[in-house]
């Protein structure tokens, strides 16, 4: 009976996907793999992930987890976000559940919240290329807005690889593979669905997941997958640098920066994203600078730790501002003015091509600006230093300058002890107070005296 009555209540319009149904609408191409198969442990299952499932299918909807979720349960790896693929509109599913929001304008979605974790879910989505949806298609192919609903086959068929177009029932415990992603992931294979060239060319971002995915996942490029890429690298001139940011800070922070970036530079996917990248890691101690820090980064990720945007993208540029700071001090400009001028310099080109996000670049000009005042360690300048709220950012950003060799290992070990000492210890290792030259009194003119009045 209340079955029967959610089904009325959610009933969709003839113009939406068909509810009402928990099977999968399946046809002669769908693999159906069952637990005893793939062995994906349920424990790795969040508990959001599973009542969201539950909720739309006890109110008569198709519901699985899909995608990089799955995708990582079959590697055996704690999926970190779970998304869910569904029949239902985004409407329907914001009804069933009382604390979810519909957002998303190129494709609508709805976050679904239990407690601290968000549960992303899709309705699953039709071809871009049907003339009854709300799509739009730019002349070099580019999908542009693609709200468009369809079957649980059209959604696969949408997704970019095989590896991500895998779906879970929590109920039944069966995967669903309509593209043999269980296979090629057991060959340690990254396929993309259909043509390449025609799926880059829709969304040129592709090409920089398939580089993050395969260092990530450790799996290999198809070769089909991987030739048009640096033909096509130049299309990603076309994708809005908001994206380009949020993708790049996925490949930094993915826990295989190094392999990312040197599958970047192999597939030319570098020029443009961050300028002079290539050629800073040509130089040997600026190459040498940015492989300490993704290497950092690298293990603080692995290690569950918590990892700085601003910190990570300040290194990958500071030879950039190297480079200018020394040109403007070249040019006649005192230092501290002209390492300003190369940071807001370095900044301005970065943000054509790759939009930082303010609170990001603010961040970054700080740990910037106080690296000289590292070398000043004499009087209170030391005693304000450690105060800074920036200092830990700033000093562990002086440790790797020095361990790559642009400074000795000395000031960086000075600092070490500073900061691990008491009050009275401190104050013996201050360096004497360098005597400045005295600035000259300028003399005050004399007025001149005033004209005696005609009589």
């Amino acid at each position: 009976m209340i079955r029967k009555l959610l089904q009325r209540v959610f009933k969709g319009s003839p113009s939406s996907p068909k509810a009402g149904t928990r099977t999968a609408k399946t046809s002669g191409s769908v693999n159906r793999i069952p637990v005893k198969t793939h062995k994906i442990n349920r424990k790795l299952l969040s508990t959001g992930a599973i009542k969201t499932t539950e909720g739309l299918q006890k109110a008569g909807f198709e519901a699985f987890i899909v995608g990089g979720a799955v995708r990582d349960l079959l590697l055996k790896k704690r999926p970190k976000d779970f998304d869910v693929a569904t029949n239902a509109t985004p409407e329907q599913v914001n009804r069933v559940f009382r604390r979810s929001r519909i957002i998303g304008r190129r494709f609508r979605l709805v976050h679904v919240l239990f407690g601290d974790e968000t549960v992303e879910v899709s309705t699953f989505r039709g071809s871009h290329l049907n003339d009854d949806g709300d799509a739009k298609i730019a002349d070099s192919g580019r999908i542009l807005r693609d709200n468009v609903f369809g079957s649980q086959e059209d959604d696969a068929l949408r997704r970019d690889f095989t590896a991500n177009a895998l779906y879970y029932d929590p109920s039944s415990e069966d995967v669903l593979d309509f593209h043999h992603g269980y296979e090629d992931i057991q060959a340690g294979i990254l396929r993309m669905i259909g043509d390449p060239v025609t799926r880059y060319r829709e969304d040129p971002v592709r090409m920089l997941r398939a580089i993050r995915l395969s260092a990530k996942l450790g799996l290999k490029l198809d070769k089909a997958t991987e030739a048009p890429i640096p033909k096509l690298a130049d299309e990603l001139q076309e994708v809005p640098a908001s994206r380009l940011f949020d993708e790049m800070l996925k490949l930094f922070l993915s826990g295989h920066a190094m392999e990312s970036v040197k599958a970047l530079r192999q597939h030319g996917l570098h020029h443009g994203l961050l300028p002079l990248l290539d050629v800073v890691l040509e130089q040997p101690m600026g190459e040498r600078f940015v492989t300490l820090a993704l290497k950092n980064t690298d293990e603080r990720v692995l290690q569950d730790k918590p990892v700085s945007p601003s910190f990570l993208f300040a290194t990958l540029l500071w030879h950039e501002v190297l480079t200018a700071w020394q040109q403007y001090q070249d040019n006649g400009e005192r230092p501290i003015p002209a390492l300003h001028l190369a940071m807001h310099e370095v900044c301005d080109i970065q943000a054509e091509k790759l939009a930082i996000h303010k609170r990001y670049s603010t961040t970054m000009k700080e740990i910037w600006g106080m690296q000289p005042r590292f070398e000043q360690r004499s009087g209170k300048r030391p005693y304000a230093l450690l105060e800074h709220p920036r200092y830990r950012a700033a000093y562990d950003f002086l440790l790797l300058r020095c361990e790559s060799g642009e400074l000795p290992m000395e000031l960086g070990q000075w600092w070490t002890d500073f900061a691990n000492t008491d009050g009275e210890q401190r104050s013996t290792m201050l360096q004497p107070a360098t005597a400045e030259p005295k600035k000259r009194r300028r003399r005050s003119r004399k007025k001149p005296a005033a004209k005696p009045e005609a009589a």
